[in-house]
């Protein structure tokens, strides 16, 4: 779950002349943003544990690859899975983010590469598969506040309760994403806490014999995969708040290194303590297994603790993607995709309050969906918008070797074609074990972009709408 700022794409672009020569690059013009002294920008901390929130928010959900291939295929896979998926998309996303520092992230990039079309598709495709996202963490809040307080099971209360915890997070993000930020460290403390403690007390119990069985032969290799998926992508939302970042050539480069050995470290640890300190049969490895396992080590004290980080890292979840999915709408206004006015920022506390209540609007209507759904819709979405953000990635090395990166994947474009091959790869198969009706449902919200792309257009050619300029040429570094 790649932020950008206004004021450091005009930055980026006012240092560069402009001229009509066969060298030169389109990039997009931006609106006047609210006077950097005005903003409070994120600095490395806050950025970090945000890309954490984007990404993880804990080991909660890595369960059922324990019970769909076993433990020592499910170890493999947290070791193995960051190299293949979650290095290349953050380096992708360093890169790109500080060679393009405003908001709107991986849409930028897909414009810049192919157009408007490709730019605007970009946005409808990682919109709908952030807000899909957002809409589950609520639901995962109330399912373990429900353990204490059964009315929240089913019916209206349950259905109140989503609305109202939706809104009450929803305001801590009008407040301002600095806030956020340093909401994040807190919540990621709190919420990795019953894990250490869990990890530390296992240690007599482990039994390293444990990490090496197969388990049963019959694998749900889709339960696998895509619960791998699950908790090691969206490294790249975060490029959509790279406008609002401290110093992004620098900071964001070192958030993301961080963040990615974090983040696996975070699964892999209290993964290895319990499938070495619990005896248990494959099967019992479902969604909320921690928390069993905790009360087997600990007792039910350490159990309750989990339990409440759980709701913690939730709420993690759900304030540093609403926080993405917000600035992409204000970035892909700031470069004329979309009218002007969603690039509007609150009075009192500049943040983009538009976006923030179209997200909140979004998830909340889908917010009652089937949670094997919701993982399911979004990650395919965010698979089409991957699959074009590494053509847009190798494509802007290839035609524009001379831009400006103030941070460059040290390879040549053979070398990245492969580092992008196979990801795409898995993506590929993530996608073909895919429901029937996911793909009806991914071909309808690709028909409405495509739709909505149109719309847009005629609303500029007959200036219905007020939109921003689009392009400025620039010249390459030579």
């Amino acid at each position: 779950m790649a932020d950008k700022k206004q004021q450091s794409l005009n930055n980026f672009n006012s240092n560069q002349p402009a001229t009509a020569d066969s060298s030169t690059q389109i990039l997009p013009t931006t609106t006047t943003p609210a006077p950097a002294a005005a903003r409070k920008k994120l600095t490395l901390i806050p950025l970090i544990f945000l890309i954490y929130f984007e990404v993880a928010g804990g080991p909660y959900g890595e369960e059922p690859a324990v019970q769909a291939a076993g433990p020592l295929l499910a170890i493999i896979g947290f070791i193995v899975f960051p190299f293949i998926w979650s290095v290349p998309e953050a380096l992708i996303t360093a890169e790109l983010s500080t060679a393009f520092p405003g908001n709107g992230g991986f849409v930028i990039w897909a414009e810049r590469a192919f157009g408007p079309f490709w730019g605007s598709l970009m946005g409808t495709w990682k919109l709908l598969s952030g807000v899909i996202n957002i809409a589950a963490f609520p639901v995962l809040c109330i399912d373990y506040i429900k353990k204490m307080a059964p009315p929240l099971e089913s019916g209206w209360p349950r259905r109140i309760a989503i609305l109202a915890s939706t809104l009450i997070l929803a305001l801590l993000n009008y407040i301002g994403l600095t806030i956020v930020g340093y909401v994040a460290v807190v919540l990621a403390f709190l919420s990795l806490l019953p894990f250490i403690l869990m990890t530390f007390i296992s240690i007599p119990k482990i039994k390293p014999h444990r990490w090496l069985i197969l388990g049963d032969k019959k694998r749900d290799w889709n339960l696998y995969l895509n619960t791998l998926f699950w908790n090691l992508n969206f490294w790249d939302n975060v490029s959509t708040l790279a406008g609002e970042v401290e110093n992004p050539q620098k900071t964001f480069p070192m958030a993301l290194f961080v963040s990615v050995i974090f983040t696996c470290l975070s699964y892999l640890i209290p993964l290895l303590a319990v499938i070495g300190a619990v005896d248990v049969e494959q099967s019992a490895w479902g969604s909320g297994f921690h928390a069993q396992a905790a009360e087997t080590i600990a007792g039910k004290w350490l159990k309750i603790l989990l339990e409440i980080g759980s709701s913690l890292s939730a709420i993690g979840l759900f304030e540093a993607q609403l926080s993405s999915s917000a600035y992409q709408i204000l970035g892909m206004a700031e470069i004329g995709i979309l009218p002007k006015f969603f690039a509007a920022r609150a009075k009192w506390f500049n943040t983009p309050w538009i976006g923030i209540v179209i997200c909140t609007a979004i998830s909340l209507a889908v917010s009652y969906m089937d949670f094997a759904d919701i993982v399911a819709s979004a990650n395919f979405i965010y698979s089409l918008g991957m699959l074009l953000e590494f053509s847009s990635f190798v494509w802007l090395r290839w035609k524009h070797p001379g831009m400006k990166r103030p941070f460059k994947v040290p390879l040549k474009l053979p070398g990245l074609i492969v580092m992008c091959l196979i990801p795409s790869a898995f993506l590929v198969v993530v996608m073909v074990f895919t429901h029937t009706n996911v793909f009806l449902v991914s071909a309808a919200m690709t028909v409405g972009g495509i739709l909505w792309f149109g719309l847009m257009k005629i609303c500029k050619k007959k200036k219905i709408l007020e939109f921003n300029p689009e392009t400025e040429a620039i010249v390459e570094e030579l």
